[in-house]
């Protein structure tokens, strides 16, 4: 389990669960504000991911959160969608992608 914001981007290709992604094709935005913070994208294509750092070019969806609700929301202490509906979690785009996330990378 990552400790840091940036170290759980840096495991992320590990937890990526390819066969749930399928032929599926999609840029995950993630802007992580306040300390530790970052920003950093995945992209998925055809069962592939790839990781990097910075503002992707066009992503599909953008999750803005603070470094301590992503990190809880990844070690499963706070729910995704509870994030998102007490104003934690901001989502702007295709809204469909944010609900496969959890399969994707948490699974």
């Amino acid at each position: 389990m990552a400790t840091t914001v940036k170290e759980f981007f840096e495991k992320m290709p590990s937890q990526f669960q390819s066969s749930k992604a399928g032929q599926m094709t999609a840029t995950y935005q993630f802007d992580i504000t306040g300390e530790g913070g970052g920003k950093w994208f995945a992209t998925i294509e055809k069962g592939a991911l790839t990781v990097g750092e910075g503002q992707a070019e066009k992503p599909n969806i953008t999750l803005t959160v603070s470094g301590k609700d992503w990190m809880d929301i990844a070690s499963g202490k706070l729910d995704g969608q509870m994030a998102f509906l007490t104003g934690k979690l901001k989502i702007a785009g295709d809204m469909s992608l944010a609900m496969k996330l959890k399969s994707l990378f948490f699974a």
